[in-house]
């Protein structure tokens, strides 16, 4: 923990002059905004190990009236729709959890501009926090990340 997993219209994988997106690179720009953000005293709030950031697109897809309205309104591409959700363990307090929430959402707003200035598209963020009714880890990644003595 923390994962972000990202879920958008299969649209959005066109190429961005076409009213696409570059999703490598927003997953690349979430993970570092997670990795930037500290806590009341300075501390790193999401460990390097544990930062995932994982995009899925959906093939398969209906938004709001299917273009209708958009279309109306002289948008030639279909509707995108981008869903953030960010999953994280307990134990950050309400500022931790806000200021991460205004850091990624900054990111996701910078990343889609084009795209919300020039085509009908949302982008929702939500974090959730526990409580885990089981939470098993099993990582060779953490030891990578852990200081050396």
């Amino acid at each position: 923990m923390p994962h972000l997993v990202i879920l958008y219209t299969g649209n959005l994988d066109a190429p961005v002059a076409q009213g696409g997106s570059d999703i490598d690179a927003l997953c690349r720009s979430l993970a570092d905004a997670m990795l930037g953000v500290k806590d009341e005293a300075g501390k790193q709030v999401f460990p390097t190990g544990g930062v995932r950031v994982l995009a899925y697109p959906a093939p398969h897809f209906a938004v709001a009236d299917g273009g209708a309205a958009g279309r109306a309104a002289g948008h030639a591409a279909d509707y995108g729709f981008v869903y953030l959700n960010l999953r994280m363990g307990r134990g950050r307090s309400a500022a931790v959890q806000q200021l991460a929430g205004q850091r990624l959402e900054a990111v996701a707003k910078a990343h889609f501009a084009t795209q919300l200035a020039h085509r009908p598209i949302g982008v929702t963020l939500q974090i959730d926090e526990g409580p885990e009714v089981f939470d098993a880890k099993n990582s060779s990644l953490h030891p990578l990340f852990a200081p050396k003595a």
